[in-house]
């Protein structure tokens, strides 16, 4: 491992706003923030967004200064990329930004019922292989555990330019029946991006220079609880799409 990579490492665990549980904390047990986080985290009562798979951080940090009225969680594995996101909200001494360095798989050891308000993910891997479609961050399975710490009516946020998982995606929301308030398949081209969406990580700049479009999603879950596995066909159709698209996210 570099020697940046552990200095970065190492200075995370100095932000107040870097959360870092071992494993062993949150395997099939709860953390201690769980329910609590506006209470010993925050200090206040405001909504929470969590940006699922934040990277650097960058637009978590972004949406938080837009709206301090809120608070902001990233989340993601990448303790050396997250190191940015932290670094920054720490400098400008953001208290409304927060970061946890965790497996999304375990998101339902620190949140409780209804404890967050919404959720963004941007621009994730999209898995395109057809066999790690459950590893997609809108599949069934993920669906199911938003569902247990979204607030009823809390709205879920998908800003990516891959094409397949976009129409994944709405494939998803079709099969369940779910409320989709908004869905534009080049946001910019059409003119459809507002202040929010309009900010721009790393990886979007990247596949805007390449020309590729930005899709947006915006969705609930309705009552649903429950999201059995379903095959999509469009797994099965897109190999064209999916190779080209390999080749831009290299």
């Amino acid at each position: 491992m570099g020697k940046d990579k552990l200095r970065r490492f190492a200075e995370n665990l100095t932000f107040e706003c870097f959360v870092q549980p071992e494993f062993e904390e949150i395997f099939r047990r709860d953390h201690p923030l769980k329910g609590h986080w506006r209470r010993d985290f925050f200090r206040n009562d405001r909504p929470i967004v969590l940006e699922l798979g934040c990277g650097k951080g960058e637009y978590t940090v972004a949406l938080a200064e837009r709206d301090p009225r809120s608070n902001y969680i990233g989340v993601d594995i990448k303790g050396a990329r997250m190191w940015r996101g932290a670094k920054t909200a720490t400098e400008r001494r953001m208290g409304n930004v927060g970061f946890v360095r965790t497996r999304i798989e375990f998101i339902g050891s620190f949140f409780a019922p209804g404890e967050v308000d919404e959720i963004w993910i941007t621009f994730p891997d999209p898995q395109l292989r057809t066999k790690r479609a459950k590893k997609r961050l809108t599949a069934p399975s993920f669906l199911a555990a938003y569902a247990r710490l979204l607030k009823p009516g809390g709205a879920i946020h998908l800003k990516t330019d891959s094409q397949h998982l976009y129409r994944y995606t709405q494939a998803v929301i079709a099969h369940f029946g779910l409320p989709c308030e908004a869905a534009n398949p080049d946001i910019y081209g059409t003119g459809f991006a507002d202040e929010v969406l309009s900010v721009k990580t790393a990886y979007e700049q990247k596949f805007l220079a390449c020309g590729l479009p930005i899709t947006y999603t915006r969705f609930g879950l309705g009552d649903r609880t429950e999201f059995p596995a379903f095959d999509w066909e469009g797994d099965d159709t897109d190999e064209k799409d999916n190779e080209a698209a390999r080749s831009s996210r290299t």
